[in-house]
């Protein structure tokens, strides 16, 4: 069967909603997207409409979806090289215009493949990531002095620019989205800030649960005052902030490149879910190596 496109987020969840929701962890990003997308509307990402398709086979049942909400990368689930390969190859026939792939490793490669031979856009590597899942909740025995607090709109501006500094700091993953994300969070008590002597020293945020699952991020602590214990007390106190709001589960994506926020996970209680990875495309070559 032929992949299915359409920008009506009702009609792609109605059609692959529940092929999503059966392994919600793992579909965080998209489901996440799709109800911002249905609660926001077509601009919630400031871009032009959202894409949706499903993969389905001949008696309904949907085998894989992705979702691409410009201007961020296509997300895809897991799916065959086959059927990534395929649906690379109908964006480019319809003119579509990805900024890259976001995907496991062997669906994202396949595609980043199959858009090379349809456009001659080379995929240039971006972030390697790792997707992990609450099991229990591990607070540490001795947890850093101070203690937790919902931030508030008087935070703003501080938010504002711990927020840029985050994002300068993980590099070019997307567009800036610190002023849309921190309206937004205050709204639902969505950050945290960590306290030492009434001065704000980490910030961690959260989602609105989607399909059960709150998704943590961001975390940040400023350079000067990290190796503290500061950002996994602030992990800690949103993780059970999202518990307490009614999250069936809670995920978070890791750096691979970072290990020492991947240990502190774990210890935090996290467990290691599936790994992904950012393939981003680039003007049309005809020398660039294929990814592989």
């Amino acid at each position: 069967m032929a992949w299915q496109f359409t920008e009506d987020v009702e009609i792609y969840l109605a059609a692959a909603g529940g092929f999503l929701r059966a392994r919600p962890a793992e579909n965080t990003v998209i489901l996440t997207a799709a109800a911002a997308v249905r609660a926001r509307g077509a601009g919630a990402f400031g871009g032009s409409a959202p894409l949706f398709g499903w993969q389905g086979e001949p008696d309904g049942a949907v085998t894989a979806a992705f979702l691409h909400t410009p201007p961020f990368p296509v997300v895809l689930t897991a799916m065959n090289d086959g059927h990534a390969a395929a649906l690379a190859a109908e964006l480019a026939a319809r003119g579509g215009q990805p900024a890259g792939v976001n995907a496991a490793p062997e669906p994202a490669t396949a595609f980043a493949a199959a858009w090379q031979d349809h456009t001659g856009q080379a995929a240039r590597p971006g972030m390697r990531m790792r997707l992990y899942a609450l099991g229990q909740l591990l607070p540490p025995a001795r947890p850093p002095p101070g203690q937790a607090r919902t931030a508030s709109a008087e935070d703003t501006a501080m938010l504002l620019a711990w927020l840029d500094a985050f994002h300068d700091e993980a590099g070019p993953q997307g567009p800036n989205e610190s002023e849309r994300l921190v309206n937004d969070r205050i709204g639902f008590g969505g950050l945290v800030l960590w306290e030492r002597y009434g001065r704000p020293v980490s910030l961690a945020g959260r989602n609105r649960a989607a399909a059960g699952q709150a998704r943590i991020g961001p975390v940040y602590t400023p350079p000067e005052l990290r190796g503290r214990g500061f950002g996994g007390a602030a992990t800690v106190a949103i993780t059970q902030a999202a518990l307490d709001d009614g999250a069936e589960g809670v995920v978070l994506f890791t750096d691979l490149a970072n290990p020492a926020s991947n240990t502190l996970y774990q210890r935090l209680g996290y467990r290691p879910v599936s790994d992904w990875t950012v393939l981003r495309f680039g003007a049309p070559s005809t020398d660039a190596a294929r990814v592989r």
